[in-house]
């Protein structure tokens, strides 16, 4: 087995026009807010920290070596995009999801609503059946920039286990 962690964190501003952010997507879910993520691709931090862990577990490249923000192809792109390729990886070096703790900080909006919703879209991209998936939501008591709902960050914790 190969344990993976992933993490990220994405700077959230008044979507556009208003602002520079982006429509908010979290876990491949696109969810209605007055906020959304800056970033190069989609922004969706969640997907992003998923994809590290796996490929961390891996002991391969992480998201920013394979998918540049540098890159124009990669601009506004779909980061089910990036987390597919971890997952063809993953599959290629003989593992599967042995099962994977997400956890999302941010003030708003709330993860429990959209949280089931959420878990289908990751197993669906990876191939793997949802109980093998958590999902908490988490605040930050406002403190600090994820806690004034100027930011909102993830943490991942991926078990591969060898395919069968």
């Amino acid at each position: 087995m190969r344990i993976g962690h992933g993490y990220d964190l994405h700077r959230l501003e008044p979507v556009a026009p208003a602002g520079r952010g982006r429509p908010f997507i979290l876990g491949g879910v696109r969810i209605d807010h007055d906020r959304g993520p800056v970033g190069h691709s989609d922004g969706d931090v969640l997907l992003h920290a998923v994809t590290d862990a796996i490929l961390g577990a891996l002991g391969q490249p992480d998201i920013g070596q394979l998918f540049p923000d540098t890159d124009p192809r990669w601009e506004g792109g779909d980061s089910a995009m990036f987390l597919a390729e971890a997952a063809v990886r993953m599959r290629a070096a003989g593992y599967e999801i042995g099962n994977m703790d997400m956890t999302v900080i941010c003030e708003r909006p709330k993860v429990g609503p959209r949280k089931s919703e959420i878990v289908a879209r990751i197993a669906q991209i990876l191939g793997c059946p949802a109980d093998r998936l958590n999902l908490k939501g988490k605040t930050h008591e406002k403190v600090d920039a994820v806690g004034e709902g100027r930011a909102i960050e993830t943490h991942v914790v991926a078990l591969l286990v060898k395919s069968c």
